[in-house]
């Protein structure tokens, strides 16, 4: 049995609806799905507001690079195109952690790089997880702490459906 933490995020088109895709996609497998964030774009900061979600996935026989290339399609159906790295994208699903597991490979570097700078992947993934640990950095809600989370704001107007 592998359990993941698998981070969303849109801010192309319908971006609820795009976040709403990755839910189905993973429905048989889900532990959990958090609430819908709205955040400011990470990276390259030119672009519209993302929508963010994180979910709690658990299967057996699915193990990292699985739930890597079920997220990959999933990001194809939403006519996701790979232009800029960390520009607009219609959606993106991350594969933050899979429990056990580490990875330095380039294509699937585990935990995900850059999860520990990033509120807009720790906000939701605590109100799934209030006990969540990012290995290597320690518990999330520490690793929070430190960071500003002004730029995250919860939408509880919008909702995915499990």
């Amino acid at each position: 049995m592998t359990r993941a933490v698998l981070s969303l995020g849109s801010n192309l088109g319908d971006r609820l609806a795009n976040l709403q895709l990755a839910v189905d996609g993973f429905r048989a497998e889900l532990v959990a799905v958090s609430p819908v964030y709205e955040t400011a774009p990470w990276g390259v900061t030119d672009q519209d507001d993302f929508l963010n979600a994180v979910l709690v996935v658990e299967a057996e026989g699915v193990d990292e690079w699985g739930w890597l290339r079920r997220g990959q399609r999933l990001e194809e159906e939403s006519g996701r195109v790979r232009v800029l790295r960390w520009g607009p994208r219609t959606l993106d699903v991350d594969v933050v952690t899979v429990d056990g597991v580490r990875s330095e490979h380039p294509d699937l570097v585990l935990p995900h790089p850059g999860t520990h700078e990033r509120a807009t992947v720790l906000v939701p993934w605590l109100d799934v997880e209030p006990e969540a640990v990012l290995p290597g950095h320690g518990p999330v809600r520490a690793v929070l702490a430190g960071l500003g989370t002004e730029g995250v704001h919860r939408r509880d107007d919008l909702r995915l459906e499990t």
